[in-house]
């Protein structure tokens, strides 16, 4: 174990032979770190906080603070990071609150860029990248492989679909759909994000069966509800028309409109 002479431990705290930690770093609570993770300098980890294996977390970086709400009375609750995650400098990770799940969550392969803050009880899917102050507020659920552009903010409670791109200097009030684009400052839909589905190697197909689903739904005179009706029916055959149809259907928030709307 590579610990520097700075470095703080207290409490139940469970550090593998091959961990790396950087000068002036505290870690105190129950605390759990995967095999191979590297923690630089001046990184704060307290609470109840499992991160997993061969994760890189950079200086200033502060996981399992106690959430921002007035309404936090100082309960157990916690944070889980999974395998292969990205911390970059200065990044806040809030433990969740017992109003919601107990817990925030960051999946495997997530990349959270400088500066941004993930809220209590968010859940980060696996693959996202959150780029430089990227914010997003309690609550929030953001799919598998999205990306929240630089100096974006998604409100509480909100969801950001899987494969779906937020763009910089975005507000996002209400829900961003699968495999959409999104921007501006009271967010709207650009279409299908068709250079992530291809980055991803989407094939071809479910490609223009998302696209045509996005066209009937956002763009076509049809009431939503019909126009989700139509969808299943011509595309119903396509997993991933259906998990737009179903994210669509689940919404509490309200849909995200077409920008020409």
């Amino acid at each position: 174990m590579k610990l520097h002479d700075t470095v703080v431990i207290e409490g139940n705290v469970e550090i593998p032979e091959d961990v790396e930690i950087g000068a002036f770093t505290i870690i105190s609570g129950n605390v759990k770190i995967g095999k191979g993770t590297k923690i630089g300098n001046r990184v704060t980890i307290k609470g109840n906080v499992v991160i997993g294996e061969n994760c890189k977390i950079f200086d200033g970086a502060i996981i399992g603070e106690e959430p921002q709400h007035l309404k936090y009375k100082g309960e157990e609750t916690s944070v889980e990071i999974g395998n292969n995650v990205i911390i970059r400098e200065y990044v806040t990770i809030h433990r969740g609150t017992a109003l919601d799940k107990g817990k925030t969550v960051v999946k495997d392969d997530v990349m959270l860029m400088a500066y941004s803050h993930v809220a209590h009880d968010c859940v980060v899917g696996k693959g996202v990248i959150m780029a430089n102050c990227a914010t997003l507020g309690g609550h929030v659920e953001v799919g598998d492989f999205a990306f929240i552009g630089g100096l974006s903010a998604v409100h509480q409670w909100a969801r950001v679909g899987a494969y779906a791109m937020v763009g910089g200097l975005t507000g996002v009030s209400l829900d961003i759909p699968p495999f959409t684009v999104a921007s501006g400052q009271h967010a709207k839909l650009y279409g299908i994000n068709l250079i992530g589905l291809k980055r991803r190697n989407f094939p071809e197909d479910i490609i223009k069966a998302i696209s045509k689903a996005y066209r009937i739904i956002f763009r076509s005179p049809l009431p939503r509800e019909k126009a989700l009706r139509v969808v299943l029916e011509e595309l119903g055959d396509y997993k991933e028309v259906r998990m737009m149809v179903d994210f669509i259907k689940s919404s509490k928030r309200g849909i995200a409109r077409h920008h020409k709307d």
